[in-house]
């Protein structure tokens, strides 16, 4: 049977914006909150869009809460960004080394914080440590093999 693949690269635009707060882990975790915060803005700004095209007008209604969502969600997504990032880097600096256990750990740290502030219960929390390290160990992966 014949065969046939596909060998290619995808690559998207680097953005790259610097703000030097004095600290390596500040400067990261601004970083991640700045990066993450904006693609989950645009998202709900694009999810809105979507809805209006589909309904056909806007109003100021719609507008206010689109700038309200996109507020929400920058401000939620790019928080737990922000806390992954700082806390990857935080064990980076720590045990001298940079590899899958530190996203693993920031993963677990990330999904635990997240998880304790919305009080959900103490078996919420674990299970969402557990699936946090799960999901950044696995990015790890990928971009290993990448």
């Amino acid at each position: 049977m014949p065969r046939s693949s596909f060998s290619g690269m995808i690559s998207g635009p680097k953005v790259d914006v610097i703000i030097d707060l004095g600290n390596p882990l500040l400067n990261h975790t601004v970083d991640g909150f700045l990066k993450i915060g904006t693609v989950a803005a645009t998202r709900a700004a694009a999810e809105d869009a979507y809805h209006v095209v589909k309904k056909g007008s806007i109003s100021t209604h719609d507008a206010e809460h689109t700038l309200k969502k996109m507020c929400k969600e920058g401000a939620y997504w790019g928080t737990v960004a922000g806390v992954y990032v700082g806390a990857e880097y935080g064990l980076e600096r720590v045990r001298g080394t940079r590899d899958w256990k530190n996203a693993m750990i920031g993963g677990a740290v990330t999904g635990a914080l997240v998880s304790a502030a919305t009080n959900k219960g103490r078996d919420k929390v674990v299970v969402d440590a557990i699936t946090g390290g799960a999901i950044a160990t696995a990015v790890e992966f990928i971009n290993y093999l990448t």
